[in-house]
């Protein structure tokens, strides 16, 4: 599972499932007619409400708003600057890695952008 997948799994507890290796046998003959049915739009996750409370029961307060880092410890996630660096990987930062300010600000962003067209509900960042 990707890190990122990881952190939204977290966030709004759902896990990655693999894909089968072989496709199923189809048991019916193809039509000639297709229809195309958009998925339903997800519904829309108080990730404020789940982020706080998560952050509400730690002896620690975590600024997830602001530091990838503090969002990856909230999730339960490893932090550490190679899990940093894949996950920026994984999103396709082109930066320096070893400006690791740049990079967490660009990385704090992507994941929220990700979280918010994944349904999350989370309030301007510079309120």
């Amino acid at each position: 599972m990707s890190i990122l997948g990881n952190i939204l799994g977290k966030i709004f507890k759902r896990r990655e499932t693999a894909t089968p290796t072989a496709a199923p046998a189809p048991t019916a003959a193809p039509t000639t007619t297709t229809t195309t049915f958009a998925p339903a739009p997800a519904e829309p996750v108080d990730v404020d409400g789940i982020l706080d409370f998560m952050n509400d029961q730690r002896d620690q307060k975590l600024n997830w708003r602001t530091s990838i880092v503090d969002l990856m410890k909230l999730t339960g996630m490893d932090s550490t600057l190679a899990e940093r660096k894949e996950l920026a990987n994984e999103l396709g930062y082109t930066g320096d890695t070893s400006d690791t300010a740049s990079m967490n600000i660009w990385l704090h962003k992507q994941v929220i952008a990700r979280i918010r067209a994944d349904g999350g509900q989370i309030r301007d960042l510079t309120d």
